[in-house]
């Protein structure tokens, strides 16, 4: 039985480091690799995902599986050898399903396609990328199909992203949400100008002062880089090699939200147990078969409810004041931190407000079941985004790099990941009220600038966890309950509340 377990754990290390290796080379192509160099770049990503796909699939692992099924169910139902046969069990299973040719016609689809989508943003051209996108969407429904029979093909691609999860839960929780938020926004919504907001910013010491809050944040100086890319996103090639990336604009200030975002994404990888290091018990952003809702209730928690409020704003603002003295110098922390609450209909969803955001990812939800059931044509998506920009938040949408472009996410027909980024908004309330029940004094000791209490208790209760647990149990154990939009909504009206009030 030893040697069963030896092996198989090699195997699943040598696999991971596969993965990992596939990781910077994905992230090489969207941080510093020349545009020409796609093609190759699509054809080596999709070498390695076959070659990754049959190492993982070989009967050989089901041989050990099966071998080590008695071992397994001889030990307690939560311990890690137990969790771990589990995991890998669902994840070969599942795998196994699909050809390794569609595998590798994703790979290189979805390389290829992110240089046409930067290209086609920069153009504002959806013409140029929509057979990109048609294309991504016949492979997604012929990986659906691997699955088959379903209700919905729109429940497999979600299972990836949230395990155990189907559309109508997540349409269940965002009908509650909706009316909500649109309430909010009608309630709340602002044209004030604060022009003080419009900067200039140098590019530079917005960098910097990234660096300082990620490092703050937790992150030690040597375990992580952050880069600047089209599109934010956070990748890993171990356990101390965190890849932040975030981008700068001279006229905003939003870059330190964003490396607040990634920073929230990464600790939750650097917080992982050593033990579950290149095993399937790891985390897995940017990969599939784990819950990207409690992945972005981090990046979110982070960026938010901690680095939208007002004790961080009273010990970080200084720092902010000190960098642009001819902007902010003047200026009050109590009207900066109302600024960067405030709510505004935008166009941008990862410039969005905590309240309008929402409804940016609720439009998503909607438009891609739409695709995926054939009841919208791809030709058609602009209009169709267009059309419910207008329903959900009163804004005309001016081109295509404003509108349906925007995103990264349907370059490599990552359909099904957008409602996690709302679920994770929904979940970073009920985790933070959980935090401050361990921690009375946690907003005091942000106010000094001390995070080390909060990152410690969420690595202890979630980061350390990896995917040990399903996501409901993990959800149960960090939260203390299901996915629950309400205590979300209160911390929305409770803050509106009190900025309407001051």
């Amino acid at each position: 039985m030893d040697a069963a377990l030896a092996e198989l754990r090699r195997r699943l290390a040598e696999i991971a480091d596969l993965r990992r290796a596939e990781k910077i080379l994905t992230w090489d192509l969207a941080v510093w690799m020349p545009a020409s160099g796609s093609e190759a770049r699509a054809a080596q990503l999709a070498a390695l995902e076959t070659v990754i796909h049959e190492r993982f699939v070989d009967d050989r692992v089901g041989e050990l599986l099966d071998e080590l099924e008695p071992y397994g169910a001889s030990l307690p139902a939560d311990s890690d050898d137990a969790r771990l046969l589990q995991v890998t069990r669902r994840d070969w299973e599942k795998t196994r399903r699909v050809p390794r040719e569609l595998v590798a016609a994703l790979a290189k689809n979805g390389a290829e396609a992110y240089e046409a989508w930067v290209k086609a943003r920069e153009a504002s051209d959806f013409a140029a990328f929509r057979p990109w996108l048609e294309r991504g969407l016949e492979l997604r429904l012929r990986y659906a199909e691997c699955f088959a029979p379903y209700d919905d093909p729109y429940d497999v691609l979600l299972d990836d992203y949230e395990p155990g999860m189907r559309a109508a839960d997540v349409r269940a929780i965002f009908e509650v949400l909706e009316p909500e938020l649109v309430s909010l926004v009608a309630e709340h919504a602002s044209d004030e100008r604060d022009d003080f907001m419009r900067g200039p910013f140098a590019v530079d010491a917005q960098h910097a002062l990234s660096l300082e809050i990620i490092e703050r944040f937790g992150f030690a100086p040597h375990d992580y880089r952050l880069d600047r890319t089209v599109h934010p996103f956070m990748t890993y090639s171990g356990l101390k090699d965190i890849r932040i990336t975030t981008r700068y604009d001279e006229n905003d200030i939003n870059s330190l939200f964003t490396a607040m975002h990634e920073c929230g994404h990464g600790l939750y990888q650097y917080g992982v147990a050593p033990e579950y290091d290149r095993t399937p018990l790891e985390t897995a952003p940017a990969e599939t078969d784990f819950s990207m809702a409690l992945h972005e209730s981090q990046s979110r928690l982070w960026e938010n409810v901690v680095g939208r409020s007002l004790p961080f704003w009273r010990w970080f603002y200084p720092r902010v004041q000190q960098t642009f003295p001819s902007v902010l110098g003047n200026v009050p922390v109590e009207a900066f931190h109302r600024a960067v609450n405030r709510v505004r209909r935008t166009l941008i969803r990862v410039d969005a407000d905590e309240t309008t955001y929402g409804l940016h990812v609720i439009l998503r939800f909607e438009l891609e079941q739409e695709l995926l059931s054939g009841r919208l044509a791809v030709p058609d998506l602009p209009v169709a985004w267009n059309t419910r920009v207008f329903e959900l938040l009163g804004l005309d949408v001016p081109d295509d790099a404003s509108g349906v472009l925007q995103d990264v996410h349907w370059s490599d027909a990552s359909f099904g990941y957008f409602p996690t980024y709302q679920l994770g908004n929904v979940l970073s309330v009920q985790i933070w009220e959980k935090a401050k029940e361990a921690i009375p004094n946690v907003e005091e000791q942000m106010e000094r600038g001390d995070f080390s209490a909060l990152h410690s208790w969420l690595r202890e209760n979630l980061y350390s966890l990896g995917r040990k647990f399903t996501p409901a149990e993990t959800i149960e154990r960090v939260a203390g309950g299901p996915i629950d939009p309400g205590p979300y909504v209160q911390y929305l009206r409770d803050k509106q509340g009190m900025l309407a009030a001051a």
